[in-house]
C-alpha cells in the first residue's frame, strides 16, 4: 500500500512529491508536465550525471534548483520514503524492473510506453500493483489530444453506430543519427522495432476506439533500410475484434526525408472520421450523423504543437494526481498499456511463426525475436 505518510499529505493538499527516473530524449516532456502540475520535483534519477544536468538547463524553471541528483534508483526510493509519484523514462527493457521496486516500495507510477518487452513482466506489473494498491498509469498520452476525446466521445455515445473497421497508419522518419544516440535503440532487449516504440500510441488508439477486444492478429515485419538494428523499421498488420470488425496497423520510420503523419480512421454505419496530423492531434474528416462537426471545432484549434508527441503529457499527469487523490483508476492504467503491449507482441509473434496469431498471447516477449528478421 502506499505509504501512510505520503497518504497524509496528498489528503492535505499540499503538493505531491515526485522523482524521475531516466533524463534522456522524452525526459523534458515528463519534467514539463510535472511542473505544470505543481507537483513538488524531489529527486531526478539518471546513470548519466550531466544529463540530469542537461535537463535542467534545458526545462529551465527555478523551482528545480533543489533537486537531488542520484545515478541509483534503488538509494533515490531509500532516501526518500516520501515520495508519492514517480515516472519511470528509461530505455524499455528497464521499465517493468524498475516499476516492479517502485511498487514495492509503495510508490505510484507513470511508466513511458512500452509498459514492458515481455507479457509475463506486463502481467506482474498488472498484478503486483493490484495486491499493492498503487497506482500506475502508461504514458499513452495521445489518448489526451482534444481531437481524440472528441472521437471517443462519439464512439461512447454510438453515434458512429456499428464499427465496420479502422486504421492507423504512423509514417515516420528516424535516421541512423538517431538509432546511435543509444547503445539500446533498436535492440531487441531493450527497445524493439519502429511498431514497439513508435507506433504503439496509434495502436492504443485504434484499439481503444474499436473495443479493446482482438481476438487475433496476423502480421508482417521487415527491416528494409536499417541495417544496424535488430528490430523491424515498418510492419503490417490486420486485427479482428470480438465484435467482428476489423482493424488495420501500418507502422514503419522508413518515410523520407522527415516525420509525415501519424492517422487514426474509424469507420461506422452512421459515421466516418479521420484525425491527422503528426500524432492524430487533428480532425480531417468528421462526418458523423447526429454529432455535429463544429461541437468539435475546438479540437483543430486546440491542437498542441506539431510534433510527434502530442501535447497530451499535462493532462495524463492531471489525470493521474486525480486518480491519486480520489482513489480511482487512471485513465491509461497498467492493464491498458498491457493491451496495447500485447497487440505488438502478437504482430511479432505473427511474424516468427508465419501465421496468425490468437489472443489471449500468452507468454512471448520482444527478445523471442533474436535473428527473425
Amino acid at each position: 500500500m502506499v505509504s501512510m505518510a505520503a497518504q497524509d499529505k496528498i489528503e492535505s493538499g499540499r503538493a505531491m512529491k515526485y522523482a524521475l527516473i531516466g533524463c534522456g530524449r522524452i525526459a523534458a516532456k515528463h519534467l514539463e508536465a510535472a511542473l505544470i502540475n505543481d507537483l513538488e520535483i524531489v529527486a531526478l534519477c539518471d546513470i548519466d550525471v550531466k544529463a540530469m544536468g542537461d535537463l535542467v538547463k534545458r526545462v529551465g524553471d527555478g523551482r528545480l534548483s533543489s533537486v537531488r541528483y542520484y545515478t541509483d534508483y534503488r538509494q533515490m526510493l531509500d532516501k526518500h520514503p516520501e515520495l508519492e509519484l514517480v515516472a519511470v523514462a528509461t530505455e524499455s527493457g528497464l521499465h517493468a524492473s524498475i516499476a516492479l521496486e517502485c511498487i514495492d516500495a509503495g510508490v505510484n507510477l507513470i511508466i513511458e510506453k512500452p509498459l514492458a518487452l515481455s507479457m509475463a513482466d506486463a502481467n506482474e506489473v498488472v498484478r503486483r500493483a493490484k495486491n499493492r494498491g498503487v497506482r500506475v498509469a502508461v504514458c499513452h498520452q495521445n489518448r489526451f489530444n482534444p481531437a481524440v476525446v472528441s472521437l471517443r466521445e462519439a464512439v461512447e455515445g454510438n453515434y458512429l453506430g456499428v464499427l465496420s473497421h479502422g486504421s492507423v497508419s504512423v509514417r515516420w522518419s528516424r535516421s541512423e543519427d538517431y538509432y546511435r544516440q543509444a547503445f539500446w535503440r533498436g535492440t531487441w532487449e531493450l527497445d524493439g522495432g519502429a511498431l514497439m516504440n513508435q507506433c504503439i500510441h496509434g495502436i492504443d488508439l485504434l484499439c481503444w476506439m474499436m473495443g479493446d477486444d482482438v481476438v487475433e492478429v496476423f502480421g508482417v515485419t521487415r527491416r528494409r533500410q536499417h541495417s544496424y538494428i535488430e528490430g523491424e523499421d515498418v510492419g503490417v498488420a490486420v486485427l479482428s475484434f470480438a465484435s467482428g470488425a476489423v482493424g488495420v496497423i501500418e507502422g514503419t520510420v522508413n518515410v523520407y526525408p522527415r516525420n509525415m503523419e501519424e492517422t487514426l480512421c474509424i469507420f461506422g454505419e452512421t459515421g466516418t472520421v479521420k484525425l491527422g496530423g503528426l500524432a492524430a492531434s487533428t480532425i480531417e474528416v468528421w462526418n458523423v450523423v447526429g454529432c455535429d462537426a463544429k461541437r468539435h471545432a475546438c479540437s483543430e484549434t486546440m491542437a498542441t504543437r506539431a510534433d510527434v508527441y502530442g501535447g497530451g503529457h499535462r493532462l495524463l499527469y492531471a489525470d493521474m494526481i486525480e486518480a491519486i487523490m480520489v482513489a480511482s483508476d487512471p485513465l491509461v492504467d497498467a492493464a491498458a498499456g498491457r493491451r496495447a503491449l500485447e497487440v505488438v507482441l502478437a504482430i511479432y509473434k505473427s511474424q516468427k511463426t508465419g501465421g496468425p496469431v490468437k489472443l489471449p498471447l500468452g507468454d512471448f516477449a520482444s527478445s523471442d525475436m533474436k535473428d527473425v528478421l
